[in-house]
């Protein structure tokens, strides 16, 4: 028997992993997070789980207790969690509870919600020149935060900060952020990425503030800060440059254009 942290992605049901829908559908003990999880990820086994259980109203004794159950009546049970489950998931605790009892788990990834409202927003989050770097974090509330993770200090690095639970402190993080970036920078806050009643409003950090207010925004926002959001010029990367040999690109160039027949009638030949 195990439990199996399945990362259900941002919203979209087609988001899932391949491997997450093989083990949701073969688990008979289904724990998900409702709040969370559209329930439409589990279109497949309504009908044929054992038990399919919403977490969002139990606490985290009656969570272990449905896996403890089914851990003696050596049922695998599929904990559905949204995004990627080691990212915000609250697995941490769950995993110790399960070390000391013993039981078996595997950690099945998803995509996060920075990447899908990266992609819904069309843009690459490290650009040349502009950003390497990407700061996935938090804005401090009841969980307290260590002096050097507090937003200030984060902003002072320039990085793209993909800021989750703090839409409702939106102005506090505009006055936080703008010392260290400009009240000019782009800052997107995305709602409910991926679901059917997605939103989002794109602004500067001199404007984001009203924008947020006017749609409304009070919970499930990801806040994406950052020049690279911008259409300002970067540079092109190294990746594609005909100037920078590799390993399969080499700097001395046969005398024709590699074509997919070159590389099916060579199988070790590159292209």
């Amino acid at each position: 028997m195990k439990v199996y942290f399945i990362g259900a992605g941002p919203g979209d049901p087609e988001l899932i992993t391949i491997k997450a829908q093989r083990l949701i559908n073969a688990c008979p003990i289904i724990l998900y997070a409702g709040s969370l999880v559209p329930r439409a990820v589990l279109a497949d086994v309504e009908d044929s789980a054992e038990q399919i259980i919403d977490t969002a109203s139990i606490d985290l004794d009656e969570i272990i207790e449905h896996m403890k159950v089914a851990h003696q009546e050596g049922k695998d049970v599929a904990r559905v969690h949204s995004g990627d489950p080691s990212l915000y998931g609250a697995i941490g605790e769950q995993i110790r509870r399960l070390n000391e009892l013993g039981i078996d788990f595997e950690i099945i990834p998803g995509v996060t919600a920075t990447s899908a409202s990266a992609a819904w927003l069309g843009k690459e989050l490290t650009l040349s020149g502009v950003s390497q770097t990407i700061i996935m974090t938090r804005y401090e509330g009841k969980t307290p935060f260590p002096e050097r993770e507090r937003l200030p200090a984060l902003a002072a690095t320039g990085a793209t900060l993909a800021i989750h639970l703090g839409v409702t402190r939106i102005h506090k993080i505009v006055e936080e952020l703008i010392p260290h970036y400009g009240e000019d920078c782009p800052i997107a806050v995305c709602y409910r990425t991926s679901w059917e009643d997605q939103d989002k409003v794109i602004g500067t950090l001199k404007d984001i503030v009203a924008k947020v207010r006017e749609k409304k925004f009070t919970r499930t926002s990801l806040i994406l800060v950052g020049h690279v959001l911008g259409e300002g010029d970067f540079d092109d990367s190294y990746l594609y440059d005909e100037k920078q040999a590799h390993v399969f690109r080499p700097k001395v160039k046969p005398n024709k254009p590699r074509s997919v027949d070159d590389a099916q009638a060579h199988p070790t030949l590159k292209i």
